[in-house]
């Protein structure tokens, strides 16, 4: 691990830049894979008894830049409110391991992730925040602990809370089984009210498929139930990488 890898994301903290999750949304692991490539695609559905059905997607291409700097570009796409499908966004995430794997009880990671909206008045969206992962045998826990906000927006915001964690039992390479939940909490230093916040968690599903020398299908799954008000009532959501 390079000495500089803290310095270089408390910067980007420092430099200057309502949150809700979209049913796309995946859980951050904090490990890096040096000079991996890889072509990720996400979608998600979620639906509402007193609302239309809301959809999402997207592609990205990734690099594993250096061992602790994986970073990539996404670009965006939803359907809400009954209309067609539209391009969303174009989003860089950026994913920084703070901790050799396997060397403390838990593996540390930093998430920096900037989004432009297709909406410009919507400004920069910008999402960070420390990941955590640990493991029991063959039980893989994570946790996230997330910070969102938009800046330069027409619109007045404050920063929000969002946290996600993950649960799964190492099965077999092909086939693990687990649970994953999301939240929304509110303002990061004022929560909002219990009817206010959103919960969603779900059985889920994993797996790594071999296709090649160096050449591999990721996949995870899973069914989110809306455990709040202010949540969706149910949520799928998918997520394909293609390794290499």
């Amino acid at each position: 691990m390079k000495s500089y890898a803290p310095l270089l994301v408390a910067g980007a903290l420092l430099s200057p830049v309502g949150a809700h999750a979209g049913p796309a949304d995946y859980v951050y692991t904090p490990t890096v894979e040096y000079g991996e490539k890889e072509i990720d695609f996400k979608a998600g559905t979620a639906r509402n008894a007193d609302n239309p059905r809301e959809t999402a997607a997207s592609i990205g291409f990734g690099y594993g830049a250096t061992e602790w700097w994986f970073t990539e570009v996404y670009l965006k796409y939803k359907r809400e409110n009954n209309e067609g499908t539209r391009y969303d966004a174009i989003e860089w995430e950026n994913k920084f391991q703070l901790t050799e794997t396997g060397k403390y009880p838990v593996d540390v990671g930093f998430l920096l992730e900037v989004e432009r909206p297709r909406d410009h008045g919507e400004g920069w969206e910008v999402k960070w925040g420390p990941l955590f992962q640990t493991e029991f045998g063959k039980v893989q826990l994570n946790g996230n602990l997330l910070f969102q906000r938009n800046y330069q927006a027409s619109f007045s915001n404050d920063t929000q809370f969002l946290y996600q964690w993950q649960a799964k039992y190492r099965w077999l390479p092909q086939f693990e089984v687990g649970l994953q939940g999301f939240g929304e909490m509110g303002r990061w230093n004022h929560w909002a009210r219990d009817d206010e916040r959103s919960h969603r968690a779900g059985p889920a599903v994993f797996g790594k498929l071999p296709i090649g020398t160096h050449h591999t299908i990721k996949y995870n799954a899973a069914w989110l139930v809306g455990l709040s008000s202010a949540a969706p009532d149910h949520t799928l959501r998918l997520q394909v990488e293609y390794e290499f």
